[in-house]
């Protein structure tokens, strides 16, 4: 039952690379969707549309100011597996504008790392696969070994400090508020990426 599980994986995994980007060309899809009011996703609502121009915003900022340590990128440029990383994500995802550009900033340092991105709208087999305690949650990271299409790590939909921020407020009120998801962008811009990056080298290994 496994083998098979394992290879209907492989196989969705194969599918959805065919149709994969480059974050680059992410990034030149969400800035085009700001100029054409619109968003990635099977929904296209006002809210989603602004989160989508809130979003390029922030990646633009992070892609200019992620700063990695000496150490981190020691760590990045010694690993010598060839793997992809797959991403999948939606434009209006607030949690993707703070990871994705800290991923790409961990990925540009080592050619071995091959970074892709699907839409999750667009990828429904794939993304359940890879649900988060029963949700469809974005982003999602899978490490795939190039050799092999076997996966063998996951990462997101948060790292791993902000999870446990998350689950702790979520066990004392019931629910996430409009003030905490403000609170919890506000963390991101505290945490300047080094905790995505620090979740980042754990799958590394």
């Amino acid at each position: 039952m496994e083998v098979i599980d394992k290879t209907m994986i492989s196989n969705i995994i194969s599918d959805s690379l065919v149709q994969a980007i480059s974050y680059n060309d992410y990034r030149t899809l969400v800035s085009q969707l700001v100029e054409e009011q619109s968003t990635t996703g099977s929904e296209k609502t006002e809210a989603l549309i602004n989160y989508t121009m809130l979003n390029d915003r922030r990646m633009k900022r992070w892609d200019k100011t992620v700063k990695l340590s000496d150490e981190a990128k020691a760590k990045i440029q010694n690993f010598n597996h060839k793997v992809t990383w797959l991403v999948l994500t939606e434009s209006w995802c607030g949690d993707a504008a703070h990871i994705m550009p800290v991923i790409n900033k961990v990925a540009e340092l080592n050619d071995n790392i091959d970074y892709k991105v699907v839409m999750r709208d667009e990828n429904d087999a794939l993304m359940n696969k890879f649900l988060t305690n029963g949700g469809r949650a974005i982003p999602k990271l899978i490490a795939i070994n190039n050799e092999t299409n076997a996966v063998i790590g996951t990462f997101g939909p948060r790292p791993n400090v902000a999870t446990e921020i998350v689950k702790a407020y979520k066990e004392e009120h019931g629910k996430l508020t409009p003030e905490f998801k403000e609170d919890l962008q506000r963390w991101y811009n505290k945490d300047k990426g080094q905790s995505t990056i620090a979740d980042l080298l754990h799958l590394l290994g």
